[in-house]
């Protein structure tokens, strides 16, 4: 038989369950934005990315990121199991820093992209993403 203490702890458990996923999808974002700055610092701000507000189908989300004057790019989605997206590259001879892709989410999510300057600077913006259709099994 169940005491109401032990039924108070098992739902405490169930919780902590619950939450661990989220937990682990912002480290594994920490880490791979520390990966691609190599543990500098990052401002918001010169970066745009543009998505749709409210995604029907997470399984192909329309993603355009641009940073001008930017040599790199690192796109993602920080809700997924995986957040790594892609990174973009850009040589001198770029007619623009912006790229554009498809990308799945697993549900409501924010998009990040940071973006390396030519100065050894980082930039940075994030847009949230509502998704009515999850895209990772969801």
């Amino acid at each position: 038989m169940l005491t109401r203490r032990d039924t108070m702890a098992l739902g405490l458990g169930a919780a902590a369950v619950t939450l661990v996923p989220g937990m682990a999808s912002a480290s594994a974002v920490d880490e791979a934005i520390a990966a691609f700055t190599g543990g500098a610092s990052v401002s918001e701000g010169g970066v745009t990315i543009t998505a749709p507000e409210i995604a029907e189908n997470g399984n192909t989300v329309p993603v355009e990121v641009d940073a001008p004057g930017a040599v790199a790019i690192l796109l993602l989605a920080a809700g997924n199991p995986t957040p790594g997206v892609a990174t973009f590259n850009f040589s001198e001879g770029a007619g623009s820093q912006r790229a554009a892709t498809r990308i799945r989410l697993g549900g409501t999510q924010d998009v990040v992209a940071v973006a390396k300057m030519p100065d050894g600077s980082f930039q940075q913006a994030a847009l949230e993403v509502k998704v009515t259709i999850g895209g990772c099994g969801g």
